[in-house]
């Protein structure tokens, strides 16, 4: 296929919606020109044999993640359903078993454990995290400042969230490569697009997770500390009882994948638009002022969770069509976010748009994202440090093919090496 690129590129030949396989690898690495179709011929589009209904449309989005009652986050059974492969059944047979809780929870029963961490995300507690993520930043940014390129990827766009989500978890930074394949192939397991091989890989990477988890939470128990981990492990719900290991391990891969798998995904994303839109560029190293905005702006053109699930609890309509009581709805945050009838010129970047704060990256309702906070304030630290540390940027022949990891749900580079000049200070 021909590449999309982010401005919304060459024209695309229509396909057949009768034809078209939406959850397809090449339709997830390249779904703007789909996106388009779908706003224009079938918002809210059923696919084809299935109960399964795809919605693009920015004002059918926000209905539907307002509106809990009719439309579920019970969708579980999407996510848990056992593999065709008996090898990779009795590998997750060795672990603990997946239970409902901030994700694929409703309320009220959602708030019960959302109010466990909600303190960790304040902004407050977020604000004075800065000056550490700062001096984070930094210290990446010295080891290889005196180099000609990098793989701006795995030596700033991966650690930075690591450390810092690592950090509030309790977990030691030197153990980045193991909470980086973990929470892979947490992502991964998410976004149902894995060979047979990678969800094997995937389950030993689970349950190899859920032990060393299981452990820490025991210990935290007999020594708490001040962190999530001891949190989960003593806080209690239901009038007095602990968190089960289930429970517990469940909210930590949630907010282990939430936490640094997005926050990634933006900045490398950032980077890669910024590059490509050499005079927004350009105005945000003339107006440092206007770095938050341009957050917002890259977090509408990117949206790293594209979609998310919804059941619907009754039979209902959106945007005139009947949607039946237990369909699955795909709201895809990515498409909503450059609808043209709420922003204008939807594709294009614009770090000075008006109404940039009304994007769906981190959704809305009840289940708008716990560490939305925490991720602008770390792509506002990264975008300032890069920017005022170094000029010239340049993608690197032949190292960019900027592709992005097979994920229904979740979108992320592969890759990204940039050459680069040191600022002269």
């Amino acid at each position: 296929h021909r590449r999309f690129d982010f401005k919304g590129g060459p024209e695309m030949s229509k396909v057949k919606l009768s034809e078209l396989d939406f959850f397809s690898a090449e339709v997830q690495e390249c779904p703007f020109h789909v996106y388009q179709q779908l706003q224009e011929e079938a918002p809210v589009w059923q696919m084809p044999g299935t109960n399964v209904f795809v919605v693009t449309r920015y004002d059918d989005i926000r209905e539907i993640i307002r509106d809990p009652g009719r439309f579920s986050s019970s969708f579980s059974a999407l996510l848990n359903t056992g593999s065709s492969n008996e090898e990779v059944n009795a590998i997750y047979g060795q672990g603990y078993e997946m239970v409902e809780t901030l994700l694929t929870q409703d309320p009220p029963r959602h708030r019960v454990y959302r109010n466990l961490v909600n303190k960790v995300f304040s902004n407050k507690r977020i604000e004075g995290m800065r000056s550490e993520v700062e001096k984070m930043s930094n210290e990446l940014i010295d080891q290889w400042i005196d180099e000609p390129e990098v793989d701006l990827l795995n030596r700033f766009c991966v650690p930075l969230p690591i450390y810092v989500i690592s950090d509030q978890l309790g977990v030691p930074r030197s153990e980045l490569s193991l909470i980086k394949k973990w929470s892979d192939a947490s992502a991964s397991r998410l976004g149902r697009l894995a060979d047979e091989e990678e969800q094997i890989q995937n389950a030993k990477d689970i349950v190899e997770f859920q032990h060393y988890f299981a452990a820490l939470l025991d210990r935290m128990r007999e020594a708490p500390e001040d962190n999530i981990i001891s949190d989960l492990a003593n806080n209690t719900i239901d009038e007095g009882r602990l968190l089960t290991k289930p429970e517990a391990l469940g909210m930590i891969q949630q907010i282990l994948v939430a936490g640094n798998e997005t926050s990634t995904s933006a900045i490398a994303g950032g980077v890669v638009l910024l590059i490509q839109n050499p005079d927004q560029q350009a105005m945000l190293r003339q107006h440092p002022d206007l770095i938050p905005a341009a957050v917002e702006e890259i977090l509408r053109l990117e949206t790293p969770t594209s979609g998310m699930w919804r059941r619907a609890t009754a039979d209902t309509k959106i945007g005139g069509v009947d949607i039946p009581e237990g369909a699955f709805l795909m709201v895809r945050f990515a498409a909503g976010n450059r609808d043209e009838s709420i922003f204008t010129d939807g594709g294009a970047m614009s770090v000075a748009r008006e109404n940039v704060d009304s994007h769906l990256a981190f959704g809305q309702g009840t289940h708008f994202c716990l560490g939305a906070q925490l991720a602008r304030m770390e792509m506002q630290v990264a975008l300032t440090g890069l920017l005022n540390r170094t000029t010239e940027w340049a993608l690197v022949e032949g190292k960019n093919p900027l592709k992005h990891s097979p994920n229904v749900l979740l979108r992320g580079l592969t890759d990204l090496h940039i050459s680069f000049s040191k600022t002269v200070s």
